[in-house]
């Protein structure tokens, strides 16, 4: 006589262990998917930034090509805002967001040395340069990220 061994229980292991397993990999699947779609997000704004500081540079020289007297002079508070009007590009002292973005544009006078006539931290102020800084922030997962764009302009016209 044969004796014929039961395995009670044993298939219940197996598809706890499968069911587990699935789960495991679907889990791993909505982690990756959810860190793509951030990282995504991220260059996405990142790009949109790069474009807005560029737009912003090419509002100063519109504004400065003109007339050098839209290029405002430095004073206690030198920052300003990009503001489209009238079919031109104008710096207004008035806040503005372009979506999640701000962009402000910051205007510094410029000093050159005497003798070599290059900018530099010490001699004269220069009143035909100015150092201008574009900066585009945006909450990004939280924290405030920026990016900044410096470039001098120049009183061409005179």
């Amino acid at each position: 006589m044969k004796k014929i061994k039961k395995n009670n229980g044993f298939l219940v292991v197996e598809m706890l262990v499968a069911i587990s397993i699935m789960v495991v990999f679907v889990l791993v699947c909505m982690s990756v998917a959810q860190k793509s779609i951030y990282v995504s997000r991220q260059a996405f704004h990142t790009t949109e930034a790069g474009f807005l500081l560029e737009e912003g540079a090419e509002a100063v020289r519109i504004a400065r090509d003109n007339g050098w007297a839209n290029i405002p002079t430095p004073s206690t508070n030198p920052i300003y805002y990009p503001t489209f009007s009238g079919g031109t590009w104008t710096l207004s002292s008035t806040a503005n967001q372009v979506d999640i973005f701000t962009r402000i544009v910051i205007i510094t006078s410029v000093n050159r040395d005497n003798t070599t006539k290059d900018i530099s931290n010490t001699g004269t102020d220069d009143p035909g340069t100015k150092l201008v800084t574009v900066i585009v922030s945006w909450p990004e997962g939280g924290t405030t990220v920026s990016k900044t764009l410096q470039f001098y302009i120049t009183n061409i016209f005179s």
